[in-house]
């Protein structure tokens, strides 16, 4: 929603406030901002300061509208637009300023709409009343880009309006517009470079593009080069990022060091430092630093041929490099945030699941939409001291820290309780006593926990489990002459714990060939349809899956209903299987004869199991190709794990690093890239991915005809 502009206590003095200001920049940073609603130049919001400095550096028309009021601020090629209103327009109203002009269509109403509602807007080719000179009043056609500006809080303060008087710019106007769009929807590093190259690849016509941030103890650089094959499937790969020294020279870090770009029209400017015959070929270049406050980088884009480089093509990469370094500096901030928020969550969750022969077992979580808190959402199995086993799935209210916290504490509550009395309902009771005495002693009403928790008795074919508060779980059954179907168990749920849960238990039928899903409510709850629909869409969603192995029907369900879901998504699924599958695993180092050694590996292995011969070939190109990805991805040693039932292949490769490790070495040898994830939903029946605590898992799954 909009705001108005944030303040800060006790700010530096801007540098761009300095006595050496001059022109439109010198009248708005002496302007009386104290007797607006903005208030003070040196208490405006470090964002709102940093979008005006970097329109009054700008040669292009730029206006910035502040506040509900929204108050003028602009550039000197603005000014040169207005005329004679300059310089008694800076400050005031913009609907005072151009009252002639702003009811008119597409003026007005259009700063307005981008104000309230956030989405950047382009204006094509409009004609507007201009007073350049007094008593004269010129027609001139414009084409305007709007977008809303952000405080450092998120909330939209004002309106950047983007002028052009020529139609001959409206083109590269949409582009940066658009630009400006996918920017925005960036949340990671990844993120920001995939849209950058795809940008400036596209808008400048360019034969090779390249982006690179400082990593403090190096460089980290990825390009494009024109004509690459980047298909569908790559483009959701990340980035093939090539780790460089600290002590590097060439343009890329010169320029980013300096501040200064560096713009070659004719020459060898990577000659010194080619890697391949796509740099050597490279006649002309122009590296732009990104000119962020936090994030040290650049933008570059280069030709095969003479190019000279205009003022206003300058200009244009200037702009773009702007909009790159401050995504780069909102994905690193949410790259810290969420990998902190995420270690937390994740180290509460049980790192490996218990191996049985007639139980397979997997679970799934998912941050919401903003993924950059923890949660409290949590899920475990474990065996019991008689040898049943132990599911549970619960979830604490809130995103916070002492959510994940909270979390922590129920789960191994639940988990001593059930090794010494696993009654489902003796564990529900002393969870209840535990949130109530976490409620009193943190003098709070609000500790909301729902959890769902059985005991699964392999031999006896029976479940037995009680609820407080939590969905009810689902079972899908495997009828033997027909498909499957599936039910909600009639679990009373009870009320959550801390408001004396005293939940009855229910003991259901568990046979082989059913599968149990627990889940929390984000799977299944969307603000815009009632809970019927998304229960409904989850239970024909498991029910058409292609089996019922539980890291398919895990994917399954997250997926199962459309759209995105604010809260926290977990599930666990438990199979009982009709027979023990089969099982093996290979560690594959992180060299490049890897992918070979794994596809010799799998092939001698699933020749002995007698899987068939059109199965392996599938198989092991898909997991020859995932091998690879993790490989130069991650740069670590990954694991191969390979589960054969009669029903159906999977098979799982996870690797163990930080994404963009790789070497140059292996870069060159791993060339296998370009068939992706395409190939695995070509060859598979079903395919996923699932994160880790550190790294990240994709799997796939190919299903084994009858007979």
């Amino acid at each position: 929603m909009p705001g108005t502009v944030g303040r800060v206590p006790n700010p530096p003095a801007p540098v761009s406030g300095a006595p050496s200001a001059s022109g439109t920049a010198a009248v708005v940073l002496r302007h009386d901002w104290a007797g607006t609603p903005l208030g003070p130049w040196r208490a405006w919001d470090p964002a709102v300061r940093a979008a005006t400095e970097l329109l009054l550096a700008s040669p292009v028309p730029m206006t910035l509208t502040l506040g509900d009021d929204h108050l003028l601020v602009y550039n000197d090629a603005y000014a040169e637009l207005i005329g004679d209103r300059h310089p008694d327009a800076v400050g005031r109203p913009a609907a005072e300023v151009f009252a002639e002009s702003w009811p008119l269509p597409g003026v007005g109403e259009a700063i307005e709409r981008t104000y309230r509602s956030g989405e950047p807007f382009l204006e094509k080719e409009t004609t507007l009343p201009l007073h350049r000179r007094p008593g004269l009043v010129e027609q001139s056609v414009f084409t305007r880009g709007y977008s809303p500006v952000r405080d450092s809080a998120g909330r939209i303060v004002g309106v950047l309006t983007v002028a052009a008087e020529t139609t001959q710019v409206t083109q590269q106007l949409q582009s940066l517009s658009d630009f400006a769009a996918a920017l925005a929807g960036t949340l990671t590093l990844d993120d920001v470079a995939r849209v950058a190259l795809r940008y400036a690849i596209t808008a400048f016509d360019a034969d090779r593009v390249s982006f690179a941030v400082d990593e403090g103890g190096g460089w980290r650089m990825v390009r494009r080069i024109r004509g690459e094959l980047v298909d569908e499937a790559d483009e959701r790969l990340p980035p093939l990022w090539r780790r460089i020294p600290p002590e590097w020279q060439g343009p890329v870090a010169t320029a980013a060091r300096s501040g200064v770009p560096l713009v070659v029209d004719d020459g060898q400017p990577l000659r010194e430092i080619a890697v391949d015959r796509h740099d050597q070929k490279v006649r002309s270049l122009a590296t732009v630093p990104l000119r962020a406050s936090v994030v040290r980088g650049s933008l570059t884009v280069g030709y095969q041929v003479p190019h000279v480089w205009s003022a206003a093509r300058r200009a244009l990469l200037a702009t773009s490099a702007e909009l790159v370094g401050q995504a780069a500096e909102r994905a690193r901030r949410f790259e810290t945030q969420h990998g902190t928020a995420q270690l937390l969550q994740r180290s509460m969750l049980p790192a490996h699941l218990p191996d049985l022969p007639r139980m397979r077992i997997a679970a799934r979580y998912d941050p919401g939409v903003d993924g950059n808190a923890a949660g409290g959402d949590f899920y475990d199995a474990f065996l019991l001291p008689d040898g049943r086993l132990g599911i549970v799935l619960g979830d604490v209210a809130g995103h916070d820290v002492q959510a994940a916290a909270r979390m922590g504490q129920v789960r191994a509550a639940l988990r001593a309780l059930a090794l010494t009395d696993p009654r489902p309902d003796a564990v529900l009771a002393g969870l209840d006593r535990l949130v109530t005495s976490l409620g009193a002693e943190g003098e709070t009403h609000e500790l909301f926990v729902t959890v769902v928790f059985g005991v699964v008795d392999a031999d006896r074919q029976r479940l037995t489990l009680a609820s407080a508060g939590h969905p009810a779980p689902l079972i899908r059954r495997c009828a033997p002459d027909g498909a499957p179907v599936t039910e909600y168990l009639d679990v009373p749920a009870g009320a959550p714990l801390g408001l004396g849960c005293r939940p009855p238990t229910v003991t259901v039928r568990f046979a082989p060939g059913d599968t149990l899903l627990l889940f929390s409510d984000g799977v299944v709850e969307r603000r815009w349809q009632d809970l019927t629909t998304g229960l409904d869409a989850l239970a024909d969603a498991v029910a058409g899956a292609g089996s019922g192995d539980p890291r398919a029907l895990c994917a399954v369900a997250t997926a199962a209903v459309p759209g995105a879901t604010e809260d926290d998504v977990a599930v666990l699924a438990v199979e009982h299987a009709l027979r023990p599958s089969r099982s093996t695993s290979m560690e594959v180092p992180a060299e490049p004869t890897a992918p070979s050694r794994v596809r010799h590996w799998m092939t001698a292995q699933l020749t002995e199991w007698q899987v068939p011969e059109s199965i392996i070939g599938a198989a092991v190109l898909c997991t020859s190709e995932l091998t690879t990805n993790a490989l130069l991805h991650a740069g670590t040693a990954a694991r191969v794990e390979i589960d054969l039932s009669p029903e159906r292949l999977l098979v799982s490769v996870a690797d163990s690093g930080t994404r963009g490790t790789v070497t140059r070495a292996q870069t060159d040898t791993l060339s296998s890239r370009g068939r992706g994830l395409g190939l695995i939903e070509e060859l598979s029946d079903a395919w996923g991915t699932d994160p880790t605590l550190r790294g990240s898992t994709v799997w796939f799954e190919i299903l084994i005809p009858p007979g």
